[in-house]
Order: C-alpha cells, then structure tokens, then sequence
C-alpha cells in the first residue's frame, strides 16, 4: 500500500440485521419493493450495454413539492445480464440500509448492464454514454430530484463505474463513493490511461473509496491510486477507508456503516466550488 495515503478504520456502527421494532419503521420510509420501470423509447435506441429497463425505488410516502435526493447504484458482475430482477438482491440491501439510518425519504435506483450488445464487440461493462443518457432520463422523468444531490455509489464492477462515469461526468454528482472498484475496462488487473482525466475531474467531487486489505480480486491498491492521482492534482475531498481484514466483500462494511450515510446525505453539488 502506498505509505502516501492515509489509511482510516472505523467499526460498523449497526448490523442490517433488522429487529422486528426495526421493520415497519423502515417500511414506511423507503420501500423495499422495487418498481420495474423502462427509459423512454429514444433513448433506448441509443444505449448500448444498459438495459433499458430499471429498478426504482421509491419513498413510501413524499410531502407535496418535496425534493428528492436521487442515490443511483450499480451493481457488480454477478448481475450483468437482461433480468433486472437479477439485481434485486443487491439493490434491496442497499436500500434496507438507507432506512435503517433514516436517510430517507429519497429516490434510488439501479441500472442493469447486459452482458453484450449488437452495437458493439466489446464485453459489457458500464459506460459513461449509457450512463449520461439514463441521468437525462431520471431528471427528466422525476420532477421531484433535487439536481443538487445526486449520489453515485457501486460495488466491484459498479466500483469501476462509479470511477469511469464520475471521472467523465464530474458535473452530475454531489459525491462518489466507489466500493472495491477497478480502474480498467479490461478487469481488475487493467488500467485505464484515462486515470489521469479521471483524476483531474474529479477534484472537486466528494469522494469517499472503500476497499478490503485483504481483496484479491481487486486489490486495495486500485482504490488507493485513484485517491492518489486525485490529491497529486490538487483534490482535497477525496478520501479512503481500507479496512485491513476484508477481502473482497468490503463494502458490506462500508454499507452497515452510519458514517458512510451521513457523509453521503450531507453533501451538495451547490456546496462544490468553481
């Protein structure tokens, strides 16, 4: 690990092992009942990898006019394919630890990508251009999303997109928070000649990394460049939690945290300087 980073360890403050007091209280701020819904037609002629249809979850109940922090997640490559339903899993318990924090009401949702595509002979993995046109869609759809608080977070391969869509499209997003994530289009052992770009963008972006000491997938050091390459090009909001004895299961740590959700909630694009 590299000796110029500084290395933060925090305990999980609370298990997502819900009581039963816990449950109601937490349904009937965010639903844990995806809705499955679709991006607009021209649109889904443009994607290539996305899936055209998405998970949505939404707050069980919204007060008139209320604006809504939008917090999109994206998954690893155990869900890449056509089944959204295939990413319900992973979303939902990203979802169960917002309520269990009381960040809600808010607006989540998830994105699928296809494991290939007649627009390319590439394998699928997430790209800014899908992504970019799947945030039109939501802004436009939602007139309840507060444009000012739109958080990117995701895990293992939503890592790397998290990195790749956030070091392309900075101006988005609130903050970023990348689980595990490569750097490299090509896997976890690539990396991308765009970091430098990515890096450069992202200066002015909060960004919190998460990764496992102990990950041989995709080793720490990924993360730790990243930040790295962001403070050496003058970033001041980027910061690494590493936490020594996980391996590639990291972020369920990162995502039973209260700190990490609080970080998150309590950042705004508006807050960001020129």
């Amino acid at each position: 690990m590299s000796q110029h980073l500084e290395k933060e360890f925090m305990i999980p403050i609370r298990s997502l092992l819900f009581s039963a007091i816990l449950v109601p209280a937490l349904v009937n701020a965010q639903s844990l009942e995806p809705a499955v819904e679709s991006l607009d037609p021209q649109r889904s002629s443009k994607v290539i990898f996305l899936n055209p249809e998405y998970l949505a979850y939404h707050p069980e109940k919204v007060e008139a006019d209320t604006k809504l922090p939008l917090v999109i997640y994206l998954h690893g490559a155990g869900g890449l394919g056509s089944d959204i339903r295939k990413i319900t899993g992973q979303s939902r318990r990203f979802v169960e630890a917002i309520g269990q924090f009381s960040k809600g009401p808010c607006l989540v949702v998830a994105p699928q990508c296809q494991r290939e595509s007649e627009k390319s002979d590439l394998k699928g993995i997430w790209e800014p251009a899908d992504l970019d046109l799947f945030l039109e869609h939501l802004l436009e759809t939602y007139g309840s999303i507060d444009p000012d608080r739109v958080y990117l977070t995701g895990n293992s391969m939503g890592g790397y997109g998290s990195w790749v869509w956030g070091g392309h499209s900075p101006q988005h997003f609130a903050a970023i928070a990348p689980m595990v994530g490569g750097i490299g289009r090509g896997g976890p052992k690539d990396v991308s000649p765009d970091i430098k770009k990515w890096a450069a963008n992202l200066t002015k972006v909060p960004v919190w990394a998460f990764a496992g000491g102990q990950d041989k997938v995709v080793p720490a050091d990924r993360s730790e460049r990243m930040i790295a390459e962001i403070r050496k090009a003058g970033g001041t909001k980027a910061r690494i939690l590493v936490y020594p004895d996980e391996g590639h299961g990291a972020s369920r740590r990162a995502y039973e945290s209260e700190e990490f959700f609080d970080w998150m909630f309590s950042q705004m694009r508006s807050a960001q300087s020129d």
